[in-house]
C-alpha cells in the first residue's frame, strides 16, 4: 500500500534538563522558530525523560524516515541539548540518509563547535531552516563498551588519560557550576596526577609510552571549550591525535587555559600525529567519547569518511 506524502516531518528530540533547565525554557522559542521558518513542515517534538527513553526516540526517528522527495526537506532528525544528545543524535542518523540538526542548549557544545554549527540554539535553528546538509566523517569506536555495546560512533574526541579523568569526574560532580565545572575538576585531578603509560597501535605500528593525555579526535573539541585537537577535519578521513608527553605539573597547569585557543600545541612536549586506525589500550585507563562514557580499553578507533548528513552553514 502506497503512503500519501504530505509533507517532511521534522522530529526534535529535546533533553529538557539541559544547561541546568535551559533547553527547557528555550523550547518554546524553537519551537515556534522551527514552525514558522518551516511552514512546509511537520514538526513533532519529544521531550526525552531518561538518557535511554532519547535514544530509543532518536533511533526511531530515522527507522521511521521516509526516501527522500525531491526539491525539498527531507524528514531528519533534530537532537536539543548538550554534548549527550548531540552524541545519542549522530549515533542514531550514522550510514544513513537522514539529515541531522543540532540545537545546542548545554554547557559545553562541543561537537557544534567541531562542526561549525552555531553554538546560540537560535542561529543553530536558522542553520536549520536554511537547509544547507554536508556529508562528514565519524569516528567508530568498537571494544568493551559500556552497556554491553560493541561498537558506538563518536563525533568528537575520546579521551583516556587526565583529559579522560576529568571528564569522567565532571560527570559525577555533585554541583553544577556551568562551563566552570571542567575547570575545577581538572585541578583537582591534577594535584595527584601522574602520566599513564599507553599502548598504541597507529595505522599498525605499535608504540608505548607514558603521556599526560592521548587525544583521538574527529572534530577538535572537548571538555566544555577545549581545542583538544586543533586541526581536525571532519572531511579529510583521519583521525587526529594529539600526544601530551610527560612534564611537571606546574608545566601541565601552564598549558591548561591555552587549550581553550590551541595554542598549547606550540609547546615542545605535544606531539601532533594523523591516522586512519588507532588501538588505545594501557594501565589505569578509561575511554570518555563526546563527554560520555565509553567503556574499558582496548578500544579500536578508526575514521570512517561520509558518515553524517548534518545540517550546516557549510553545507554542499
Amino acid at each position: 500500500m502506497s503512503l500519501h506524502y504530505n509533507g517532511p516531518t521534522f522530529t526534535l528530540v529535546v533533553n529538557p534538563s539541559a544547561g541546568r533547565g535551559r533547553a527547557r525554557k528555550l523550547l518554546p522559542k524553537i519551537t515556534s522558530a522551527l514552525v514558522a521558518g518551516l511552514p512546509q513542515v511537520n514538526l513533532r517534538v519529544i521531550q526525552a525523560a531518561t538518557w535511554q527513553e532519547a535514544r530509543l526516540r532518536c533511533i526511531a526517528a530515522v527507522e521511521q524516515a521516509r526516501p527522500p522527495q525531491p526539491d525539498g526537506p527531507r524528514d531528519s532528525l533534530l537532537v536539543m541539548g548538550g554534548d549527550g544528545m548531540m552524541h545519542l543524535g549522530l549515533n542514531a542518523a550514522a550510514g544513513t540518509q537522514v539529515p541531522l540538526g543540532l540545537i545546542p542548549a548545554g554547557s559545553g557544545n562541543d561537537f557544534c563547535r567541531g562542526v561549525d554549527v552555531p553554538t546560540s540554539p537560535l542561529a543553530a535553528v536558522r542553520t536549520i531552516i536554511e537547509g544547507k546538509v554536508r556529508r562528514i566523517d565519524l569516528m567508530s569506536a568498537t571494544g568493551r563498551l559500556v552497556d554491553g555495546a560493541e561498537q558506538r560512533w563518536v563525533g568528537s574526541i575520546v579521551s583516556t588519560g587526565f583529559d579522560g579523568r576529568v571528564n569522567y569526574r565532571t560527570n559525577r560532580a555533585s554541583f553544577s557550576m556551568g562551563g566552570l565545572v571542567y575547570a575545577w575538576t581538572a585541578l583537582a585531578e591534577l594535584s595527584r596526577f601522574e602520566p599513564l603509560p599507553y599502548r598504541l597501535i597507529i595505522d599498525g605500528v605499535a608504540r608505548e609510552q607514558t603521556a599526560m593525555l592521548i587525544a583521538v579526535g574527529n572534530a577538535g573539541w572537548f571538555g566544555g571549550g577545549m581545542q583538544g585537537c586543533p586541526n581536525a577535519d571532519v572531511t579529510d578521513g583521519l583521525l587526529d591525535l594529539t600526544v601530551v608527553n610527560p612534564v611537571s605539573r606546574a608545566t601541565f597547569l601552564r598549558l591548561l587555559p591555552s587549550m581553550y585557543t590551541g595554542a598549547f600545541i606550540k609547546d615542545p612536549a605535544v606531539e601532533l600525529l594523523r591516522a586512519k586506525e588507532v588501538v588505545v589500550d594501557g594501565d589505569g585507563l578509561y575511554a570518555m567519547a563526546d563527554g560520555e562514557e565509553l567503556g574499558d580499553v582496548p578500544v579500536t578507533l578508526r575514521a570512517v569518511s561520509d558518515m553524517l548528513s548534518l545540517y550546516s552553514p557549510a553545507g554542499q
